[in-house]
């Protein structure tokens, strides 16, 4: 009788994600249906957008210079929670917040946070960590942590799994739309494994023709 994701030892996926990228916000939506078809379980890491373009505002349009700005709040109030309730609750407030900021269009602003708390069963007054560099040096630690595996030309998200020889193998993506369900989520998951330990191997890419389709 062949192990299922159910009775087999899962392998760890790290993932750092920042919760205002739609794009990571598709792959997150794979990977918890990786979980169902694969012996993966996900654990979650916040990085910041807001951190990774900090030095290079000049050089970005206005419209995405006050993304950034505005991206400080969610993920301070992400590192806030881990803070003081533990990592497990990061898995249950992306999807509360990304649930809002994506699929619903709701705006990044306090009432948002604060629905989204409340959903993830924690109190509403971490949202006060969003005006705060209280929680700033952990913030930055998570986000180097998994930046620092794949290097800075990348983005978010970063998943890292053990690797052949025992260290971690991390990647950037993949950036897809709309999110693989079933067989097909699980076929991905083989062949970004695959191509990510091949020794020497570095990027497959090609131009974005859609947008993200939440579904």
């Amino acid at each position: 009788m062949s192990e299922t994701p159910e009775t087999a030892t899962r392998t760890p996926a790290d993932f750092w994600f920042d919760p205002i990228c739609p794009w990571a916000w598709m792959t997150s939506r794979w990977m918890l249906e990786v979980e169902k078809v694969r012996p993966v379980e996900v654990r979650w890491h916040v990085m910041s957008l807001s951190v990774l373009n900090e030095n290079r505002l000049d050089e970005l349009p206005q419209q995405y210079v006050d993304l950034m700005e505005a991206g400080w709040g969610p993920v301070r109030v992400l590192t806030a929670a881990e803070q003081k309730h533990g990592p497990e609750v990061l898995g249950p407030l992306y999807t509360a917040l990304g649930t809002r900021f994506h699929d619903r269009g709701l705006p990044n602003e306090r009432a948002t946070i604060v629905d989204a708390l409340k959903e993830a069963g924690l109190p509403e007054d971490l949202a006060d960590a969003a005006h705060t560099d209280a929680y700033d040096e952990r913030l930055r630690a998570s986000h180097e942590e998994g930046i620092g595996l794949v290097g800075q030309e990348v983005g978010t998200p970063v998943i890292a799994v053990p690797g052949p020889d025992g260290r971690q193998t991390a990647f950037f993506g993949p950036v897809v739309t709309p999110a693989p369900k079933g067989e097909a989520a699980a076929r991905l998951w083989d062949g970004t494994l695959m191509v990510a330990s091949t020794p020497g191997f570095f990027e497959l890419k090609r131009t974005r023709t859609e947008d993200p389709k939440f579904d």
